[in-house]
């Protein structure tokens, strides 16, 4: 059942209410469960248009529809898209005229390698990761709690993607790097990817929600590295694709051990040993005034405890209740999540003290503090995952989907369709606390074997880079999914891939230097347009590049950029930029960051949070992580325009902007010149200059009617009249919201 790109989710939920499906022959493997079977790139009649091997699958599908591919458009545009398209920002002017002035056949190629290498890379393309993932920095729900450490989850996958690690180790460190590089601090932090799920940690049936994060996590598997919708077997078996409901839930018997640890240390093992040592001797220090604070707040804490407890569910309850020592598996999990509420009410224990308690607590308090200079300071520590013990909690097939109605226990197995055998399983013998579930799991869907994790990392790369995936459904390869396009380009590049050693730099570059990539997005220059546009109106077969607009990141980042403020200062803990007015207002709405510059840091780095998409972000199509996005929508709403010509942030990047153009140029045409090669990175036309300047000097002429503050002027102000200095910001305000700004061709 074909469906349109960006309809994911909606058809998602409809597809798992279907009574019937649209099966193939009977016995017949659908052919996203078939194993690759890579062909040699075509012979075509054409080779002087082929540049790489891609343009040979593309060229023989236009061939045999008897048309042709649009000529390359002129090399600033060239130059735009795959600046865009490599770092999510805008050539600088410098750039631009570096590019233009060499004349050598390898320039561009020079460019793309650039481009990879720069720390931009990783910040752009991890943004597209992180939609996947559903990446936040806070829980969702009501309260949206932060999460302090999930930052470094973020930085993680941007370190990754610049220094190109290996695909499929990105994939296993994620799944099981606590399993497989336990010494590895990034490889502990990169299991943050098994913690970024939505968390409702102040509900009440705390077994329900442990079993809505197991089904989170089993779904997001699924559709992030298999590109199947494998939540439709939750309930009952899938309707179209060869997969039970048993096989969901022996799926999701591989993150059923998952326990959550948020204090993870991020120290090689010798610092972490001193750092140790350093705490056992202040807490031996002072164990006799923290036994008197405790005494103080036992009975406060004790009642707050039952308080909460009382309101759980019945096996939370018991869970909390029971020793440490005593407790099972799944009552480990419970108490770890359900103990997060307890935690947060026991720790105001302290406003139930009376005044002479309170009095003599501030005094012990005072009298801790003396022992500072004994205390380690504080150790960087990530969001991370362990699991819960060498016995895994069980795991049964839920009657439609209930966690209240268990059936048949689950089996450690992968999916029956894909012929695996049974995982091999071994605990690792230096982490007594581990199964290797996860690690089986993560050694499976990066093996030789698998069919799909290829596929679908290389279809997503050409879905950001052509605005639609060789498969249109990039996280559903299943029956209602799209069929592929190109079905042997993109079996040729998985395999490509694994023969690159999983370097996705090497993907990358394979498909920006190629005559496919480097076609025009305008059909009027192609030859063949009247007979192509019916042919293929909606470009199945590349005969044009596609038109893509910028994404509110890419705005906000290229605005900044353009306006000489961006901060490139890379990782650490996330920017909280100035909110508008009215959003400021919302419960949760953050305090921006005191030093200006960091507010200006590029949009990846920009705080997250589930409940709060910053409004220039959401007129952009910004999907708000609470599930993975494989496609964003794409709107054309008046909201966007509204952002963009009344916004404070455009208007301010606007007058900035106009404030680093007046600092070099002289007169009307001068000035006119710089804006256009400050925004769009070329020169402008003769009409373009002549318009251009007429403009100005009509803006000028009406505002100098008017009284003008400093919120219409350019920051910093130049020796001009106000009234010409407010005419230049209002020019490069109108570049700035124009096609050309905010679509690349």
């Amino acid at each position: 059942m074909p469906r349109s790109p960006g309809t994911g989710l909606r058809f998602v939920l409809v597809s798992c209410v279907i009574a019937a499906a649209a099966p193939g022959p009977a016995g017949e493997v659908p052919w996203a469960f078939a194993r690759p079977r890579p062909a040699p790139p075509p012979p075509v009649r054409d080779t002087a248009w082929v540049r790489t091997p891609v343009d040979r699958f593309v060229l023989a599908k236009l061939e045999a529809a008897n048309l042709r591919p649009t000529p390359e458009p002129d090399r600033v545009t060239l130059l735009k898209r795959v600046t865009h398209d490599l770092t999510g920002l805008a050539p600088t002017p410098e750039e631009s005229a570096a590019f233009l002035a060499d004349p050598s056949p390898a320039a561009y190629e020079k460019v793309v390698d650039r481009l990879l290498q720069s720390p931009r890379f990783g910040e752009r393309w991890a943004q597209h990761w992180l939609e996947l993932v559903r990446y936040s920095e806070s829980e969702g729900f009501k309260l949206d709690r932060e999460r302090p450490d999930a930052w470094r989850y973020r930085d993680y996958v941007i370190r990754a993607f610049n220094d190109d690690l290996p695909f499929d180790r990105f994939l296993r460190q994620q799944l099981a790097g606590d399993e497989l590089e336990p010494g590895n601090p990034a490889a502990v932090v990169a299991t943050g990817f098994l913690r970024v799920h939505p968390e409702e940690s102040n509900g009440a049936d705390y077994r329900q929600i442990r079993q809505d994060i197991l089904n989170d996590v089993t779904d997001t598997f699924g559709s992030v590295v298999l590109g199947l919708t494998v939540q439709c077997a939750r309930c009952h078996n899938h309707k179209a694709d060869p997969i039970t409901q048993q096989d969901y839930y022996n799926l999701q018997a591989f993150f059923a051990p998952m326990y959550q640890r948020d204090d993870a240390v991020l120290l090689p093992p010798a610092e972490e040993a001193a750092y140790r040592a350093k705490l056992e001797a202040w807490q031996a220090a002072t164990r006799p005034v923290r036994e008197q604070l405790d005494r103080l707040l036992r009975p406060h804490r004790e009642a707050m405890f039952a308080e909460v407890v009382d309101a759980l569910d019945a096996d939370t309850q018991k869970a909390l209740r029971t020793p440490e020592p005593q407790r099972t598996a799944v009552q480990r999990q419970l108490a770890k999540l359900g103990g997060k509420q307890v935690t947060r009410r026991t720790d105001r224990a302290y406003r139930r003290l009376d005044g002479d308690q309170r009095k003599k607590y501030d005094d012990l308090v005072a009298k801790l503090a003396e022992f500072d200079r004994l205390k380690p300071a504080p150790v960087p520590t990530a969001m991370a995952v362990t699991d819960v013990g060498p016995d895994p909690p069980p795991t049964f097939r839920l009657a439609g989907g209930d966690v209240g109605r268990p059936k048949d226990p689950a089996v450690l197995r992968f999916p029956s369709a894909f012929g695996d055998p049974d995982p091999v399983v071994k605990p690792p013998a230096d982490r007594p606390e581990s199964t290797g579930r996860r690690a089986a799991l993560a050694a499976w869907a990066t093996g030789p074997a698998n069919p799909l994790t290829g596929r679908v990392v290389v279809n997503r790369l050409w879905h950001h880079y052509f605005g639609r995936g060789i498969v249109a459904t990039p996280s559903d390869f299943g029956e209602y999914g799209e069929a592929p396009t190109h079905p042997e380009l993109l079996d040729w590049l998985a395999a490509e891939l694994v023969r690159e050693k999983w370097s996705l730099k090497a993907v990358h570059r394979l498909i920006v230097t190629s005559a496919t990539y480097r076609q025009g997005s305008i059909p009027d220059r192609n030859p063949t347009v009247r007979a192509a546009t019916k042919a293929d109106p909606n470009n199945r077969v590349l005969w044009h590049m596609a038109v893509k607009r910028r994404d509110g990141e890419s705005v906000r980042d290229v605005s900044l950029q353009v306006a000489g403020v961006l901060n490139l200062r890379a990782g650490g803990r996330s920017s909280r930029p100035e909110l508008p007015a009215a959003v400021a207002e919302s419960r949760y709405a953050w305090t921006p960051d005191a030093d200006p510059a960091e507010r200006n840091r590029r949009s990846v780095y920009t705080y997250h949070k589930r409940n709060l998409i910053p409004p220039l972000f959401k007129a952009f199509d910004a999907p708000s992580r609470n599930e993975s996005c494989p496609a964003r929508a794409t709107t054309v709403t008046a909201e966007q325009s509204l952002a963009m010509l009344n916004s404070e942030f455009a208007l301010d990047a606007a007058r900035r902007t106009a404030g680093v153009i007046l600092k070099g140029s002289g007169d009307r045409p001068a000035v006119v010149t710089a804006a256009y090669r400050r925004v769009y990175g070329r020169d402008p036309t003769r009409p373009e200059l002549a318009d251009g300047v007429a403009f100005l000097s009509e803006q000028s002429r009406t505002l100098g009617r008017e009284k003008l503050t400093d919120a219409t002027l350019p920051d910093p102000k130049p020796a001009l009249p106000a009234a010409d200095a407010a005419a230049v910001v209002d020019l490069v305000h109108a570049l700035m919201n124009a096609a050309e700004f905010l679509y690349i061709e």
